[in-house]
């Protein structure tokens, strides 16, 4: 295990760690105007959502690494208290990496990646009319991390109206996530796409407590058959199946390898069918 003291790194040796690690991470596109009306329009990885109630976008226009200097975003939203956050899918993804050069300011960015400018409701800034998920906000804070390259300036930044486009709704007015084609950023020039092939579900332990990893009997619990993952769903259980039910099953299956049995019903995700097989076995 490689172990980085952040102290006795430089500031890019440590950038690439963060990045290329906490990873990936969405995309805020940030649109946003100075004082004199002049609209900038540029990509930032370091983004989250944080709250609900207010709804909560927080993202961060680092100061630049090599000598300290500050953004035009941050520039921006220090002047005026607005910003149109934008979402990111692949098939904007490279005006948007083009989006991010250094050009002077004043420049319009929307002009430079040849992105179409949509009037926002509510704020002045404007919106991207390609993106797929677009939230105009109000700026409620910016907590400056240093003056330092490579220092955090949290914009913390409260929706006030959404927008979602219908390509990315099911029937009911929800995101589909099988729809989608979001992207993310990883390290140095990567990036990773999110579209229905990568995607899979876990189901949450949210409606009651599993029995946990521990409650494994050591003769499932040791088995190096399975993994760390198989280990997890099996402990998401919320009560162990029956004597009764795991004799009914071995007697009325002519199953030889019950074990193999239970790693085919839990990777379908039927767990309480696959805790019976492997009960069984």
């Amino acid at each position: 295990m490689l172990t980085i003291d952040p102290q006795s790194v430089s500031v890019p040796v440590m950038h690439h760690y963060l990045q290329a690690a906490v990873a990936p991470r969405p995309i805020a596109f940030a649109s946003t105007i100075d004082t004199e009306g002049r609209v900038n329009l540029s990509p930032f990885s370091f983004f989250n959502v944080f709250g609900t109630k207010p709804p909560t976008l927080i993202f961060s226009p680092n100061r630049r690494v090599r000598d300290g200097s500050t953004k035009h975003t941050l520039e921006n939203v220090l002047e005026h208290d607005e910003v149109v956050i934008n979402m990111v899918d692949y098939a904007m993804v490279e005006q948007m990496s083009l989006a991010s050069c250094e050009y002077d300011k004043g420049v319009d960015e929307f002009v430079k990646a040849g992105f179409t400018a949509l009037p926002a409701k509510k704020v002045k800034p404007p919106r991207v009319a390609e993106s797929k998920a677009v939230f105009e906000c109000k700026v409620k804070q910016v907590i400056s991390m240093g003056e330092e390259g490579g220092a955090a300036n949290l914009v913390i930044c409260e929706v006030i109206l959404a927008h979602f486009s219908p390509e990315i709704l099911n029937e009911h007015g929800r995101i589909d996530q099988l729809k989608t084609d979001w992207v993310a950023r990883m390290g140095e020039n990567w990036y990773c796409r999110a579209n229905a092939p990568s995607l899979f579900e876990v189901p949450k332990p949210s409606v009651h407590k599993g029995i946990g990893v521990d409650a494994i009997p050591d003769f499932l619990r040791k088995d190096t058959r399975l993994s760390g993952n198989e280990l997890g769903r099996l402990g998401n259980i919320e009560s162990l199946p029956s004597a009764e039910e795991v004799h009914n099953y071995r007697s009325a299956t002519v199953e030889h390898d019950f074990f193999a049995k239970g790693k085919e019903l839990l990777s379908t995700g039927d767990v309480k069918a696959a805790w019976i097989a492997f009960l069984a076995s």
